[in-house]
């Protein structure tokens, strides 16, 4: 009955494949889990959404691609876009600017994306690890030693030291 109107079982979702949706959202939650466990912008859902989004876009580029049209166009185009949404994580604070990492996290997590959309899923989610790893990693070593903690480092620290002093001061 399906086929009599053209519709495609569950299952079969061409151009997609469901376990590059499923290697995307993996991705996505690796990463995501880390910044949200540590209270930052960019968690498991946004993550998520824009590993996938990446791929959904790439690979539908990729499906529609003629000999005048070029997929790389909309590679070009989604990192455009994605690189916008990450300016607006970013903010100026006491002359701080902030957020720039949870940007450029923004920029790998569809850098994920177009992995998996050019059938490397397995080297996404080993890549996914490899970040997760560089964010924990240097936190780690910023708690460690006061050598990682220069110039910006130091005054954030500092503000985020006052901005905590002085919410608990309030909530007394």
């Amino acid at each position: 009955m399906d086929a009599a109107f053209g519709l495609q079982p569950w299952h079969d979702i061409d151009p997609f494949h469901w376990i590059d949706i499923f290697a995307a959202l993996l991705c996505g939650v690796i990463i995501g889990l880390e910044r949200q466990l540590r209270g930052k912008p960019v968690g498991i859902r946004t993550a998520s959404l824009i590993v996938m989004g990446t791929y959904f876009f790439v690979v539908a580029a990729e499906s529609v691609s003629t000999d005048f049209t070029d997929p790389s166009r909309i590679i070009g185009q989604v990192v455009t876009g994605v690189g916008f949404l990450g300016a607006g994580v970013m903010m100026t604070k006491d002359g701080m600017v902030l957020g720039v990492t949870s940007a450029a996290v923004i920029w790998a997590l569809a850098a994920m994306g177009i992995v998996v959309a050019v059938g490397e899923a397995q080297t996404a989610v080993k890549l996914s690890v490899v970040l997760v790893i560089l964010l924990y990693g240097v936190d780690m070593l910023e708690n460690y030693s006061t050598l990682f903690t220069r110039g910006v480092h130091a005054r954030y620290r500092d503000w985020r030291r006052r901005s905590t002093d002085t919410h608990s001061d309030t909530s007394k």
